[in-house]
């Protein structure tokens, strides 16, 4: 008899603030319902749980700590969902198989949005349009991008590996926003220049995963570079702004 074994991967939640915050009905949705949907279907297949653990832990927090906000405010009762929902994988460890990711900040060369928000397809459209490359604060805070190939093969390991921890799949390679906005604008050809802005409220200072375990545990690492990964996104969007004119 051959036995076939299932695997339930949640990775359904939005990873974009902008996304989580203008959506926040729905992403309760998707991290209630969505992962006790998934989870019914571990028990009927007995199958290997993975979930992602989301990006959003530290700014969820900072909205708990905001003055002047509402109790029924909509980002308060999604802030403290969302940190009850931090202690869900670790209980559910003892009764399922599962395994925990967290995914650091990706490069993909395909399928992004242009009007994404967030620093990568940002400065890029910016840059190619040669508009002002918009910088908030002094650009001090950093960021690390992987490319997707490296953060599926990590997904891929970590799901057939036997480890029962929270494990960070993404590239340590750190870089700060003034510096990645000065590479972007070089790889583009762009005449754009970097345009600062006020800092907004509880901006993340510091992005640099520990891949620490994953390199011990799992024998993985990222393989592309930054740079690599870049020009393969500039192609892309290129591309993109082509098909709107």
């Amino acid at each position: 008899m051959c036995l076939v074994k299932f695997y339930v991967l949640h990775f359904a939640s939005p990873s974009n603030p902008i996304d989580y915050l203008k959506l926040p009905i729905q992403t309760l949705k998707v991290e209630s319902l969505g992962t006790h949907k998934a989870l019914g279907l571990v028990k009927e297949k007995k199958a290997v749980f993975l979930h992602q653990l989301p990006k959003y832990m530290a700014i969820r927090r900072s909205i708990l700590n905001r003055k002047n906000i509402g109790e029924m405010s909509i980002p308060l009762v999604l802030g403290e969902f969302m940190m009850k929902q931090n202690d869900l994988p670790k209980q559910l460890l003892w009764h399922i198989e599962a395994r925990i990711v967290r995914l650091g900040y990706s490069i993909i060369p395909t399928r992004m949005r242009i009007d994404d928000g967030r620093a990568l397809p940002t400065f890029v459209s910016q840059a190619l349009t040669d508009k002002g490359l918009t910088v908030f604060g002094d650009g001090s805070q950093t960021r690390s991008f992987c490319f997707v190939s490296d953060l599926i093969n990590g997904i891929y390991k970590l799901l057939l590996s036997d480890i029962k921890k929270n494990i960070n799949i993404g590239n340590p390679s750190e870089i700060t926003i003034k510096q990645f906005a000065e590479e972007v604008i070089v790889f583009t050809n762009s005449k754009s220049e970097i345009v600062y802005k006020p800092i907004p409220e509880d901006d993340p200072q510091i992005r640099q995963p520990d891949i620490s375990k994953a390199k011990t545990q799992l024998g993985w690492e990222p393989v592309i570079s930054r740079e690599e990964g870049l020009l393969k996104t500039i192609k892309y969007f290129k591309e993109k702004l082509k098909e709107k004119r």
